[in-house]
């Protein structure tokens, strides 16, 4: 069983494009031949996981306050589309499962990053990985990542089958080789800040496993990155991303 992740990943959907982290966004990536998304989970205050960033409501809504704050029912009230443009007004914030219906609906693959807000490391990995389980079959086209070390546990622990992203900061902590050994993950997403080629390739030697970079939007630069080994892009652009990659035989 191996992942089968593409080189070019929509970030949050395809944000450049459509609201971030919504089923439009999905779609948008989709119509554009992306074969994978990047998602971000979170949890209510009453344990539904939903598709969202941040920690607070301001940036992405009409709402206000902490989204670990309030409940599904008043987020379901509240519009997620007209920050970003006014065709999009009227939108909403899905749920995972929302999510999981259009992915599956057009084929797509999904890494998805455990956001927890601070304190729910734990019980959000654990609810959005039994939401998954119901409903996502296919091992090879899904990846659950995070930066929170507890999250990683938590679906190592409760879906260990599933294969894990660990999520590196741009400052990588001294033991990174020691995490993704414990955590037993299966790919690294490191960050396109301040990376250089000693990195990459330290990853490739070091753990011989695939290379993914966030956020890359500059096609010269993820030419230059694959050049150096990186596997895959997480690309607000991916349609211009796709357009510009080298062609490996």
């Amino acid at each position: 069983m191996s992942l089968k992740i593409p080189k070019v990943i929509g970030h949050r959907g395809a944000a450049a494009y459509a609201p971030e982290n919504t089923l439009e966004g999905i779609h948008t990536a989709a119509d554009m031949g992306v074969e994978w998304v990047e998602l971000d989970v979170k949890l209510t205050r009453d344990q539904v996981p939903v598709i969202f960033h941040d920690e607070t409501l301001e940036r992405t809504t009409n709402g206000s306050g902490k989204l670990a704050e309030t409940d599904y029912e008043d987020l379901k009230q509240l519009e997620a589309g007209s920050w970003y443009g006014d065709s999009f007004s009227g939108i909403k914030i899905p749920t995972l499962e929302e999510a999981i219906d259009v992915l599956l609906e057009r084929g797509l693959g999904l890494n998805l990053e455990i956001k927890p807000c601070p304190g729910r490391e734990m019980e959000t990995a654990e609810a959005a990985l039994d939401v998954l389980s119901q409903i996502w079959d296919d091992h090879d086209s899904l990846l659950i990542s995070s930066f929170q070390h507890v999250s990683l546990e938590a679906a190592r622990d409760v879906a260990g089958d599933w294969k894990r992203g660990l999520l590196m900061p741009e400052e990588w902590p001294e033991n990174w080789k020691e995490l993704a050994d414990y955590l037993g993950i299966s790919t690294m997403n490191l960050n396109n800040t301040g990376l250089e080629r000693e990195m990459i390739e330290q990853v490739i030697d070091d753990l011989d496993m695939p290379v993914l970079v966030y956020t890359v939007n500059d096609p010269d630069r993820a030419r230059q990155l694959q050049g150096w080994g990186a596997d895959g892009f997480f690309t607000d652009t991916p349609d211009v991303i796709l357009e510009n990659l080298l062609s490996v035989h």
